[in-house]
């Protein structure tokens, strides 16, 4: 297979560039994965008659691959980080198009835990990619278009199924074996298609622990906790106390797209202005409140308007998610990227593994606690943040250190 060196790649035709690359990966993975989501509250729900602590085991299973991601070290030794990627992107697909052909307990947990190989060793490979490839200067942007291209693919999937769903009577088997085989098509096609890039900056092939990158890991906790109580519980939620149909459910995701299309590029070029520590502020600030209002839902007479209101709001806010990335990108050195990703994805896992499970129980005596919990934990975000630096560099990644004018060794 052809290599190029990512200084050279500017010769190339357009459509094979690797900034093209990072585009199309980006519109594949959220047509399998976001689309597997949409649906499964109402599918495990109506078909295999889930509980609320049946789903909080759902979503450990489907962690365990996020914990178990610093892996990747091992396989990118033998394997180049582009291939493992599109590959990672390949069982994504392949798994959730057969998610609906095990529609039992047994069933669902394996498919989720195939899938989940395939979605985190992704993510996993593609923070990596992103930081390697992306100019440090345009990366707040360019971060932000790349989520708004992802959010723009859902979209189309979304408005199918919207359009689609009562109207044709469509099977959740259909539905996604239509989105996997996509997501698996375009993942062959661009292991054919596109060159091997070479990076400039050879990566470290052995697990990088370094204790500068401390504030970086524990922000990667926090946000890894915080994060699962939204993903898991929010969308379920919205199921299971208002009633929400796949069509209506997949309704509020499609707002989030098109908020999510609007805002984050804004949010990346915010980045740009006013730098990580001041976006991240402002995104633990409004978390703690959306989960507070979550939680308000439960004692007051709350109506279902507000809940999506908040639930697009709750979106909003996760796109500031990356301003974390290019606080790492610019205390980094440049060889530690690809491993610091795998290391940070774990970190970011650790309590994945168990707060879904453990706060699935919580959820049958009051699901309230479980939001007030989640305001908590982006309370201890907010604190952490406020230990960035306005311009973090090598050797001043807290405010701690002052700032110098050459890098760290």
């Amino acid at each position: 297979m052809k290599i190029v060196k990512l200084s050279d790649a500017r010769h190339l035709p357009f459509w094979q560039r690797p900034v093209t690359l990072l585009f199309l990966m980006a519109v594949a993975m959220p047509i399998a994965f976001n689309t597997w989501s949409a649906l499964l509250n109402n599918f495990v729900i109506e078909v295999a008659d889930f509980d609320g602590s049946d789903i909080g085991w759902l979503h450990t299973v489907r962690e365990i691959p996020g914990f178990l991601a610093i892996g990747v070290i091992a396989i990118i030794i033998f394997v180049r980080e582009q291939i493992v990627g599109l590959v990672s992107l390949l069982m994504l697909g392949v798994a959730t198009a057969l998610t609906a052909q095990f529609p039992s307990m047994g069933g669902i947990l394996t498919l989720t835990m195939l899938s989940s190989i395939g979605f985190h060793y992704y993510e996993t490979i593609n923070q990596s990619l992103q930081l390697q490839w992306i100019n440090i200067k345009r990366a707040p942007q360019m971060l932000g278009w790349l989520m708004a291209a992802g959010s723009f693919a859902t979209l189309i999937a979304y408005i199918a199924i919207v359009l689609t769903w009562r109207t044709f009577d469509l099977s959740y088997n259909f539905v996604y074996m239509t989105s996997g085989g996509i997501t698996a098509a375009i993942a062959i096609f661009a292991f054919f298609a596109y060159p091997q890039f070479e990076s400039p900056n050879p990566q470290n092939k052995t697990m990088v622990l370094r204790r500068r990158y401390w504030l970086y890991y524990a922000l990667q906790f926090m946000s890894g906790a915080r994060r699962q109580i939204f993903v898991v519980f929010a969308g379920f939620m919205m199921v299971e106390k208002f009633g929400f149909k796949v069509h209506e459910i997949t309704a509020l995701y499609m707002i989030n797209l098109i908020a999510n299309m609007i805002f984050a590029p804004l949010m990346g070029r915010l980045v740009t202005l006013f730098g990580e520590r001041r976006a991240l502020l402002f995104e633990y600030a409004g978390l703690v409140l959306v989960f507070l209002a979550y939680g308000g839902l439960y004692f007051f007479s709350w109506g279902v308007m507000l809940a999506a209101f908040l639930y697009v709001v709750d979106h909003i806010f996760f796109a500031l998610a990356l301003a974390l990335k290019t606080y790492f990108q610019k205390i980094a050195d440049p060889a530690d990227i690809a491993p610091t990703a795998a290391v940070a994805f774990t970190i970011n896992h650790i309590a994945a593994v168990f707060l879904p499970a453990s706060l699935g129980y919580l959820w049958l005596v009051s699901p309230a606690a479980v939001f007030v919990l989640a305001a908590g934990m982006a309370s201890v975000s907010f604190l952490l943040a406020m230990l960035i630096p306005r311009h973090p560099q090598p050797g001043h990644e807290t405010i701690f250190q002052p700032r110098m004018t050459a890098p760290a060794s």
